[in-house]
């Protein structure tokens, strides 16, 4: 898993959610670089599942975004036509993500958040960050998160009113599911992961990974 750790969270209830400061994500890319550097294109490309790009860069699919990583150097470029700079916090998440020494394939079996080791201490804000902003945008809005889901090539489940798992990774898939809300009882929902991710992520990651998934189909649904 990543080598550096940042103040995601305040405390143990996790009421206020304490942004990470720039210099922290800059920190964190420049650690994970200097222990990646030294690893050839093809161990990364083999152990985390990204394809080449072309001789010394990986193409790196990241929810609706592409971008190129070049290797050794670990800089990156957006690849999709609009050629937009790619935020710190992904990078960070997605070095994180070459990091790890994680299993073959999934096993297959699904845990909450709070299954994750290490992860109990985050919940709250955990819940804070990607649980209820799903409810809110799609809760009583269950075509729209359908349609949102499409976009970012969600395969459909049959649980709950609506639910869809997304690789967000070559090797994390995750899966969200809603419960649409009427006059009589609120929406709900969930947020499932693969056990294999407490091997892959720290709960920091696993958290800041399910906001940008559930955020993304926010800002594709309108």
């Amino acid at each position: 898993m990543g080598g550096f750790s940042f103040p995601f969270f305040n405390d143990t209830h996790a009421s206020i959610d304490i942004m990470p400061r720039i210099d922290d994500y800059i920190a964190a890319c420049r650690l994970a670089r200097a222990q990646l550097s030294a690893e050839p294109c093809e161990r990364l490309s083999a152990r985390s599942g990204f394809e080449p790009a072309d001789p010394g860069a990986l193409r790196i699919p990241f929810l609706n975004r592409r971008y190129r990583l070049s290797c050794p150097g670990l800089e990156f470029t957006d690849a999709s036509a609009d050629n937009q700079e790619v935020p710190l916090q992904e990078q960070v998440l997605i070095l994180h993500y070459l990091q790890a020494d994680g299993p073959a394939g999934p096993p297959g079996e699904w845990v909450a958040y709070r299954e994750i080791p290490g992860a109990a201490f985050y919940f709250g804000a955990f819940v804070k960050r990607a649980v209820d902003p799903l409810k809110k945008a799609f809760g009583q809005d269950i075509a729209g998160f359908g349609r949102a889901a499409v976009r970012l090539q969600g395969q459909p489940l049959e649980v709950g009113d609506a639910g869809y798992e997304f690789r967000v990774f070559p090797k994390i898939p995750v899966r969200l599911l809603l419960y649409a809300g009427d006059e009589e009882f609120p929406a709900e929902a969930n947020v499932l992961f693969d056990r294999s991710i407490g091997r892959m992520l720290s709960p920091e990651d696993v958290a800041w990974m399910a906001g940008m998934l559930v955020y993304r189909l926010i800002a594709l649904a309108r």
